[in-house]
Order: C-alpha cells, then structure tokens, then sequence
C-alpha cells in the first residue's frame, strides 16, 4: 500500500516531465524545447538527437526496452506499434539506441485504419509526428511518444491533429480580443477537466454474456426487482473489491502523471466515476485515453470487468463524460472566471457571448461530436441530456444577461449566505445558482459542462467542436471591434446585439419534458435524435466554410470523417443485429422451447390424475406463444438484415439501420425479455441483470 506522503515522489514518476527534461537536458536544448511547447512553435529539428538521447537513457532506467509511438486514429481507441530500443553494433553485439529521427518520426502501415476514402486501399503509407506538448511516458516497459497521425499526402487520420489545429485557432482569436482590452499574453489555451463514468461488473458472470462481450452492452435483460430507485448506492459506502481497484488505478494513474481527483459510486448499482483535475485539452484528452486503457486493465486484475458502454443496461443510468471546458489566458487567468462583479466585467461578459454564440450557430456540430450508435441509446433519458442542445447560465448570471439586453442597472445581490439553524455549523456562502442535471451546456461558476459525451467517448471530438465554434465567435468580434472608432460603445452595443439574437439557446427548466421539445421546435432549434441525423450536417456549407477558414480541417477531411461515423454507426448495430440474432437462435429459443416442454409435461400430468390444470395451461398458452413470436422475431430480423448488405451508401444504409433494423431489434428484446421471468432460473441460459448488477 502506497504511503500518502510518497504520492509526491510517485506522481509522475513514469513521465518525461519538465523536471526530468530541465534535469537531463543542456540548458540551451531545455529552454528552446520548453519554448516550443510553451507558445505552440515548430521544434528545431537539430534539437531532436539530444533530447531522444536523453528520453531513452531516463526510459532505460526505468526499465523500459522498446518505445512506441501512441496515436489516435478514428477508431476512438489509441494505436501503438512497439519497436526496441536494440540497434546491431556491427560486431555481431547490440547497443541501445534512439534517434532523433525515430522520436520525431514515424511510419506505420495505414492501410487498415479508417480513411473515410482519404486514400485507396493500396495507398498504405501513414506518418506519425511526435507531439512534444503531450509529454512521453513508460507503461509495460515501453516508452510511449504521443503523436498525431496523417497520411502520406498530410491528410489528418486521427482526432489529434485537427484538436491542435482548433487549439491554434482559439488561440489566435482570442489574443486578438485581449489585445483589444489592453492585455497581451503568450499563450491562450483551453483546458478541460473530464468527468469519467463506468460500470464494473465479475468477469466470470461476463464470460457467460455473448452480448457483453461482442458489443459492450446489454442486449437483453429484464428489469430485477431493484434498480436505482433508492438511491442508496449513489455516493454510497464503496465495497472492499472496488475500492481495492480504485486505490490501484489511482496508483497506476498517478505513475503517469494523470492528475486523478475524485472517485466515488454513482447513481446506477455497480456504476462509479473517475475525475482528474483540469489540464491542457491536448494533455487531458490524452490522459483521458490512458484512464480508460488503465480502467480495463486495473479492472482484469481484480476479477472484474470495466464496462464503458454508454448504455450498457437498460432501465438505469447510463455512462456520460462530463467536460468541463474553460479558457486560460497565461499570466491573465481564466476568461471565464466573473470575477467579483461579472455585470461590470465587460472582457468576462464578451468571451461568454462567444460561448453562446458559437453554441447557437453550430448547435448541429457540437451534438455530431458526441454522435454514436452507443450515446443515441444514452441522451434524453436517466440524468443524460437530450439531444437539443440548449445553455443553462444560472439565475444570478441569467438577470446579468436580461438587464445587459435591456440596458438597465443590474440589481446587486451581495454575499448571501446559507442560515443551517445549527449554532455549531459554520455559515458558509450560497452558491448564485442551483445546478440543472439535464441541461447538456451549463454554466458552473467559471466554466462550462458539455454534458453529452458519452463514457467512451474521445474527449477530442467534442472540444475541437468547442474550439472551433467559440474561435469563429471571438474572429467575428475581433473584426468587428478592431474597426471601432469607440471601442467601449461598439463592445456594449456587441454585447447586447449578441444576446438579444442568441437568447433563444438559453434554458432553465427540465429539458426531459416534452413541452420543452415544443418549445424548442418554435425557437428554432434543432432537435437531431440519431446519428444519422446530425452526421450528415458535417457536409453543410456554413459548417464546411468555418471549419476550413479556420484551417482545422479541410473539406475532404470532412468528408472522411462523415464517411468513417456512418460506417461505425451501421458496423456497430450489424455486430448487435447478428448477436441478437445468434443468442436468440442458440440460447433464448432453446430455453423457451424447454420451458414450454416442461409445462406441457406437467399439464399432462395433472389432467392424467385429475387434477385441475387451468393456470398451468395458460402458464403454457403464455410461454408458447413467446416462443413462436420469438421464432417470428428472428425471422423478420434476418430478412431485415439481408438487405443491408445491398446498400453501400452510408448515408442511406445508416437511416435504413436507425428506421428498420433497430426497431426490429427491439421487437426481438421485448419477446426475449417478457419470457426471462417465466423461465426456470435453472433453464435461463445468461446472467440476468439483477445478478450482474449486485454481483460486486
């Protein structure tokens, strides 16, 4: 057991962090790569074989006998290829050796990674590039080198690159807005703090489960006598077995300097969360994939499973990724911060306009980032945000925004604090706002809560969306601004004209009820439900022309990536399609068979010694006819299924998925699920949800 006051000495202990790089570095090599990470500029190349000799000595150390290069393709998982550090020595001996070439560059086999049409087949060449504002690390003996990945003509093949690229033009932006307040700063970045959910489950009980293990989910379950409805397990007494994971994944992912914060149970039985403090987007979206890869391995030690479906049981809560997104000005401070008095913080009051405003125009790209047949099953329902993309600001800051509108004085509130009617309590200060669950952007005091990720999510996808929209908010105000002949009635005048025209956005209330999707119709906007509903608008012109303005993508990058989601989408629900399909033919239909035998047995018997047979024969009536629905169920799914494999245009193969196999799918659970409680237990052929949920 790792002693509290050696957590200092462990953290970070596997990174090639600033301390190691100042301590192994020649001071001018030091300074100009800390340069370069500090203000975003190109590495001087000649500087490379000295810091690889450095990197692969300290890796060496630490026992480390190969290195990677760790990237992001579009497959949402991370990708590495492992080569030693073994070069012949020209005596028939090896030495250890790392160049600088290999450390800033790298060349993989692309071919079967999704390109979304990028290249041909036979166009294989993919690069790698090493990113040195993500630092290196050790994990199994193997230093680890975060890198973007592009193909051979310089196309981004992953989520790294276009984040950077949206890093850069946020950047831009928003030192042109500072300027104009009289305030310079090296650098602006995003930093982000994500909230990570997830499930665990025995691995023996998930051994027995087809569905689990080919799709991450679920495919059948009835509902057990007990869910969440008590909520005794949210922030409830963690068990001996989890929190035995929990301290090790806080170890591990101490090691690798992932500033792992928070931890405790969550509202579903057997769902628990993870949260790191805030770092830099680039930093945090790779430790967020480290988290993940940590969570599944740590979990394989302990005998369990680590679920990180967005929907892995029906009924109960699913998995979300809440990012908490704020903007960092070095040497300034948070932008998002309103200070003492936010109704007099004209700078606070601008760069919050250009969150509502770059939420309001591309409201349609923020919900694509989050798109996936997994988060489809999530949002709308059990404390996950709908898929209308509205802001919830608070009241305090709501009565800011209504009078800034109107141009009148805002009321002050003053410090007001909290009477317990406990003498021995100490007062302590009313937060301006409660906190609105189901509201998918909320305002948190100095940041905002993009709540529509889902639990597997890539944190990248998301804020390169962010990024972009409040970079081309912040470009339109700085053109605006900086041709003011008075700048002070211009930036008023900017403020109020903002609102008034983005206004709409804003809501308070339960955005679960159905009034509200009314409400939301009449303002305007947009209610895209699927996948195949938002993806499609990646291709639209406005989204198209602001992407590629502020160089974050290029159109047939667009294009790739529309390709690459569909086809995920319709890959991802034909691999459910055929395990409902097999489990229902192998499992469900035989067990449902066996029962209707067994009660016909018995109905026999009775009725051969007069005994009274009634209730065992509808008991049979029952379980017969879900069997020959079950059997009709599966037949209508595999006809369904026959024609997806005609279709190869994704945009229409993935409506065909949304509109005809998912509700067939349905139709089949339903049958599956109405027998599971008139089936023996000895004869039901899976863990059922009760046992998977209260087995840890």
């Amino acid at each position: 057991m790792t002693n509290m006051s050696a957590i200092p000495e462990i953290f970070g202990s596997m990174v090639f962090n600033n301390e190691e790089m100042k301590k192994r570095l020649p001071e001018e090599v030091y300074v100009a790569l800390h340069r370069t990470i500090e203000k975003a500029k190109p590495l001087d190349k000649s500087l490379a074989p000295t810091i690889a000799a450095a990197m692969k000595d300290w890796a060496i150390e630490k026992g480390a006998t190969h290195y990677s290069h760790w990237f992001q393709p579009m497959t949402g998982i991370t990708a590495e290829k492992h080569d030693s550090f073994i070069s012949p020595d020209g005596e028939g001996g090896v030495i250890m050796d790392f160049t600088g070439k290999e450390l800033v560059k790298g060349e993989s086999d692309a071919s079967s990674f999704p390109s979304g049409g990028l290249r041909a087949t036979f166009e294989a060449r993919g690069y790698t590039a090493w990113d040195p504002s993500s630092y290196a690390f050790i994990k199994d003996k193997t230093l680890y080198i975060p890198c973007i990945f592009c193909s051979h003509g310089g196309d981004a093949l992953d989520n790294k690159t276009p984040l950077l690229r949206s890093m850069d033009a946020l950047d831009k932006q928003a030192k042109r807005v500072l300027k104009l307040f009289g305030k310079e700063t090296s650098r602006v970045v995003p930093q982000v703090g994500p909230e990570q959910e997830y499930f665990l489950i025995d691995k023996e009980l998930y051994k027995k489960r087809k569905d689990l293990i080919y799709t991450g989910r679920t495919l059948f379950g009835a509902k057990p006598p007990k869910g969440q409805e008590m909520g005794d397990h949210y922030f409830g007494s963690i068990n001996t077995r989890v929190a035995e994971f929990m301290k090790d994944l806080d170890e591990e992912l101490w090691n690798l300097g992932v500033l792992s914060k928070t931890k405790h149970n969550e509202a579903a039985p057997a769902q628990h969360e993870m949260a790191p403090i805030y770092s830099t987007v680039n930093i945090s979206s790779d430790h967020n994939q480290i988290t993940m890869e940590v969570m599944k391995r740590t979990a394989e030690k302990h005998g369990l499973v680590c679920l990180l479906h967005e929907k892995p049981f029906a009924g109960v809560n699913g998995s979300g990724k809440h990012n908490n997104w704020s903007l960092s000005a070095r040497k300034i401070g948070n932008l998002l911060d309103p200070g003492a008095s936010p109704e007099e913080n004209a700078q606070f009051l601008l760069f919050l306009c250009a969150v509502i405003k770059g939420a309001d125009e591309y409201q349609d790209l923020l919900r694509t980032s989050v798109a996936s047949a997994a988060n489809d099953l999530r949002l709308g329902g059990d404390e996950a945000p709908p898929a209308i993309i509205s802001i919830f600001l608070g009241d305090e800051l709501s009565e800011i925004i209504d009078a800034v509108e109107k141009g009148v004085k805002c009321e002050k509130h003053g410090k007001r604090y909290m009477e317990i009617g406990v003498d021995l309590l100490p007062k302590f200060r009313i937060d301006t706002t409660d906190r609105n669950r189901t509201s998918p952007l909320a305002f948190t005091g100095n940041k905002f809560e993009f709540r529509m990720l889902g639990s597997s999510n890539t944190i990248a996808a998301a804020n390169i969306m962010i990024n972009a929209a409040v970079a081309n908010s912040l470009k339109e105000f700085a053109d605006r601004l900086e041709k003011a002949e008075n700048f002070s009635k211009e930036l008023g005048e900017l403020i109020r004209e903002t609102i008034k025209k983005h206004k709409r956005i804003f809501f308070s209330g339960n955005n679960y009820c159905e009034s509200w999707k009314i409400e939301a119709e009449k303002r305007g906007l947009l209610n895209l439900k699927a996948t195949p509903d938002c993806v499609p608008t990646l291709l639209d012109k406005k989204n198209v022309e602001m992407l590629t303005e502020l160089n974050i993508f290029t159109e047939t990058e667009l294009k790739s990536r529309c390709e690459i989601m569909l086809e995920n989408y319709c890959k991802t629900i034909n691999i459910e399609a055929l395990t409902m399909l097999e489990m229902a033919k192998r499992e469900f239909l035989p067990a449902i068979h066996k029962a209707s035998r067994q009660a016909a047995k018995t109905v026999n018997l009775y009725e051969e010694t007069g005994i009274s047979a009634t209730e065992e024969k509808d008991f049979l009536r029952k379980i017969a006819s879900l069997g020959s629905n079950l059997s009709l169920n599966i037949k209508e799914l595999e006809g369904i299924m026959e024609k997806t494999e005609k279709t190869e245009n994704y945009i229409k193969l993935s409506r065909y998925f949304a509109d005809c196999v998912i509700p067939s799918m349905d139709k089949l659970r339903k049958t599956v699920d109405s027998a599971e409680p008139l089936v023996g237990s000895e004869n039901w052929p899976v863990p059922t949800y009760g046992e998977l949920l209260f087995s840890v």
